[in-house]
């Protein structure tokens, strides 16, 4: 046998493997892109109502969202507001402690002046009732 004729035999035997390990792999690619389809239609009937509701959603935020931006203006005004009643407490707090230390001042004289009269009297008395 010449070496042509068994290189054609070890080709043609090459060729018949080759073929026979092709013919399953070809039949799991078919089942594979068969699959794939299947997988898609799926997907694509699954997305529609779901992109559906995200369009709602994204609408609604953007109302609910035009609706912050409309009373970021009040939201505003209202801590402006707090702000100065704060202010205005704390001059309120400082008058009120400021007129606590004039009666505190006062009724210490007060007391003062009350506790010199008695003393006084007393003495006065004791002066004239002693002579």
């Amino acid at each position: 046998m010449p070496l042509t004729e068994i290189a054609l035999i070890i080709i043609a035997v090459a060729l018949c493997m080759l073929v026979l390990f092709l013919i399953p792999t070809l039949f799991t690619i078919k089942k594979t892109v068969a699959s794939v389809g299947e997988l898609s239609k799926m997907a694509r009937e699954e997305l529609k109502p779901v992109l559906q509701e995200l369009t709602a959603v994204l609408s609604e935020l953007k109302t609910v969202g035009g609706g912050v931006a409309e009373h970021t203006d009040d939201v505003k005004r209202f801590m402006s507001a707090l702000g100065e009643t704060g202010s205005n407490l704390t001059s309120i707090n400082r008058t009120v402690s400021v007129f606590t230390g004039i009666l505190n001042t006062t009724s210490i004289w007060a007391t003062g002046a009350k506790v010199a009269g008695k003393y006084m009297v007393e003495r006065y008395l004791k002066k004239r009732g002693g002579n």
